[in-house]
């Protein structure tokens, strides 16, 4: 299905449905393909909304994680969104993070599936190379546990970015930024209930990092998905968005009086 795109000053996103604000932030090769599954299951029930990050709109100083938490934070104002459902995958989840400890009033609960903040490999020391098909084919498809996700039309985005210098640089200004920005000792200030959802086969931020992560943010709880790499959403979409369905219907319940 496609979404309509809406511009609104420099920001750019897609709104579907009515209610509760569920807030939805890519990754670094991240689109709205992305969470195409989530929207449509969502929309019914949800105001979904999907902010497109400017990845690589912004000056190269600002090029980074807390970057983009503060054009995030600016959308959120601008929208005058409260009460919201914050959801990352990846780059989008250290984001959220980010957004989470500097502005929690806003935030109901937190999401993370495959986030950085606390460890990840990137596309290794060699990446990106700029005009290797195979190579970005190759790469592509460690991002899942079933390498036929990484569809030919994935692998012809992933490639036309690497094939630009200026966003190859900030690419890796990026990835740098999410390594630095370790937030360890920061996680146990999280007050959300916050649900995080791994794939057993995540190779990109494995299964040790949502242990860790679930150690550190108090009221939290994890769930992992077999056969299933660093992008649920995507790769087990069903099993994603029950797991969602559920930990959402808690929040909405009141809690019963003894």
């Amino acid at each position: 299905m496609q979404y309509q795109i809406i511009e609104q000053g420099k920001f750019k996103y897609i709104e579907e449905g009515e209610g509760e604000p569920l807030v939805l932030l890519h990754g670094l090769f991240g689109a709205l393909s992305n969470f195409k599954d989530l929207v449509e299951h969502f929309r019914g029930k949800y105001k979904v909304i999907v902010p497109l990050l400017p990845l690589f709109e912004l000056d190269i100083l600002h090029t980074s994680v807390s970057g983009l938490a503060k054009h995030v934070n600016k959308f959120l104002e601008t929208r005058d969104l409260k009460g919201i459902h914050l959801l990352g995958n990846s780059l989008g989840g250290h984001v959220a993070l980010v957004h989470t400890l500097k502005h929690p009033d806003r935030i109901k609960s937190l999401i993370l599936t495959g986030s950085s903040g606390l460890f990840e490999n990137g596309m290794g020391d060699s990446y990106p190379k700029r005009g290797d098909y195979e190579y970005i084919r190759k790469k592509t498809e460690l991002t899942f546990y079933d390498p036929a996700m990484a569809t030919k039309e994935l692998v012809d985005e992933v490639f036309d970015i690497t094939r630009n210098r200026l966003k190859v640089i900030k690419i890796i200004a990026l990835a740098k930024s999410a390594i630095r920005n370790n937030l360890g000792e920061e996680l146990n200030s999280i007050k959300q209930p916050t649900l995080l959802v791994w794939g057993n086969n995540d190779t990109i931020t494995p299964p040790f990092v949502a242990r860790e992560f679930h150690k550190l943010i108090p009221n939290s709880e994890l769930h992992f998905i077999d056969r299933c790499g660093h992008a649920p959403m995507m790769e087990r979409p069903q099993e994603f968005n029950l797991l969602l369905d559920n930990f959402l219907k808690k929040l909405a319940t009141p809690a019963t009086v003894q």
